[in-house]
């Protein structure tokens, strides 16, 4: 645990300053392009499924019908949105989440709290390690698997996770990324919300 927490913070503060300018522009695109706020915050379920507020850029523009009807997710994506999903770059605030110790570098996804209660039996133990920035999933399918599937892959990393597992996962994140591999590429750039699934 110690040794993860120590990578952590070396990875993310490394990447923090590396990544510093690259996150300014993107701040003052979304600034030019939508306006403020310039980042995004939800609350998303931790490790044992305590709340914290998760950081990413913001890619929707707030807007509503004449009637006053808030748009859909899939209306209110912008085009610099767009970009910023399929590179994953959003998700680069999430490094402050990371040194503050909400989410680890590698982990489950961290979620809506709204999915905790939905979780079946074996799907609920996704939830026994600190969430990630990136995770087993996200390098075995991202965005084109089930949410079945995702879980229980999440699953098979609490089972085997390692240090050596951590790293292999990450070489193979910045291999995805710069691919863009696994992402699903149809109009439909919003993930279905999770409704549950059978016990086991």
């Amino acid at each position: 645990m110690f040794i993860k927490r120590t990578l952590d913070l070396a990875i993310s503060i490394a990447a923090l300053l590396a990544l510093s300018v690259l996150m300014i522009f993107i701040a003052l695109c979304i600034y030019i392009r939508m306006g403020r706020p310039i980042f995004y915050t939800q609350i998303r379920a931790g490790q044992g499924g305590q709340p914290f507020k998760i950081i990413k850029f913001r890619t929707m523009r707030n807007e509503m019908t004449k009637d006053g009807v808030k748009l859909t997710n899939e209306e209110r994506v912008t085009k610099l949105g767009k970009i910023l999903r399929k590179y994953s770059l959003d998700e680069l605030p999430q490094l402050f989440n990371i040194i503050k110790g909400d989410i680890s570098i590698v982990g489950p996804r961290p979620l809506l709290m709204d999915y905790v209660p939905l979780y079946n039996g074996e799907q609920a133990r996704r939830l026994e390690v600190k969430p990630g920035l990136t995770g087993w999933a996200q390098v075995n399918g991202r965005n084109t698997l089930t949410w079945e599937e995702k879980f229980a892959l999440d699953v098979w990393y609490v089972n085997h996770q390692s240090l050596w597992l951590d790293l292999k996962i990450i070489i193979l994140t910045f291999v995805k990324v710069i691919k863009s591999d696994g992402v699903n590429q149809s109009n439909e750039v919003i993930v279905q919300r999770f409704t549950g699934s059978k016990e086991v």
